[in-house]
């Protein structure tokens, strides 16, 4: 039995505010054109894990970012990495529509688009074994105490991901509330599959890599006084 499959109650994603899924023109047009192709809803796929190959239309190490927003870090991350099968799972629509946008002005051919729930989708349709990486860039914070049980690192989804990861290949994570991003720490620092690539590091974080762009999320924290923290953790 997989580790994952040990924890039958695992929770779904509820680490988003669910918002209105209207559309601008332009990403509607983007939407009608290139979703069809670039994109599937994670409730419509079939059972088994998902055929990569086949979708992109190669074979290639498959990244995964969880998260994608607006779409503004992963395009650009996607353009970096030609040589990699970009996967982004989000449940906005708007965004993924913006995300569409973006990748038709950089032509975009190694990106494809996911919409639901993150945790089904490594579940029910991501092999054990075989990502090349998972990213998990700002994701909601749930400052408040009584909501901290809605954030998205905890230990199940954390031992999901790391099952899902290939030996060698990392978990990246990046927030800018400190609490957070100790939380993030401690249940990836108790996960036996997980190690800290940067242990020796001061704080034990990562030093931020200079190829994740900066959002203007980002940008506004360190404005209010927030710093950001990296962690990378590989599978061992």
């Amino acid at each position: 039995m997989e580790q994952s499959e040990q924890r039958p109650h695992m929770r779904t994603v509820v680490s988003y505010v669910q918002r209105g899924e209207r559309m601008t023109t332009g990403q509607q047009r983007a939407w009608d054109q290139y979703w069809p192709t670039l994109g599937q809803e994670v409730a419509s796929l079939p059972d088994g894990p998902l055929d990569t190959d086949a979708w992109f239309g190669r074979s290639a190490p498959v990244l995964l970012e969880i998260g994608s927003g607006m779409g503004e870090t992963t395009s650009r991350l996607a353009a970096a990495a030609p040589e990699v099968n970009y996967l982004a799972v989000e449940v906005y629509k708007p965004g993924l529509a913006q995300l569409l946008l973006r990748a038709e002005k950089l032509g975009l051919t190694n990106l494809r688009l996911l919409r639901g729930d993150a945790v089904e989708l490594m579940r029910s349709h991501v092999a054990p074994d075989s990502l090349a990486g998972i990213r998990i860039f700002f994701p909601d914070p749930w400052p408040k105490k009584r909501h901290h049980k809605r954030r998205l690192v905890q230990p199940d989804f954390v031992a999901l991901a790391a099952s899902r990861l290939a030996p060698g290949a990392t978990l990246h994570l990046a927030t800018d509330w400190e609490h957070y991003a100790g939380q993030m720490l401690a249940v990836c620092d108790a996960e036996p599959l997980l190690r800290n690539r940067h242990a020796d590091e001061p704080g034990r974080w990562a030093p931020r890599p200079e190829w994740r762009p900066v959002t203007k999320f980002e940008n506004r924290a360190e404005e209010e006084g927030r710093v950001s923290h990296d962690l990378v953790f590989e599978r061992v």
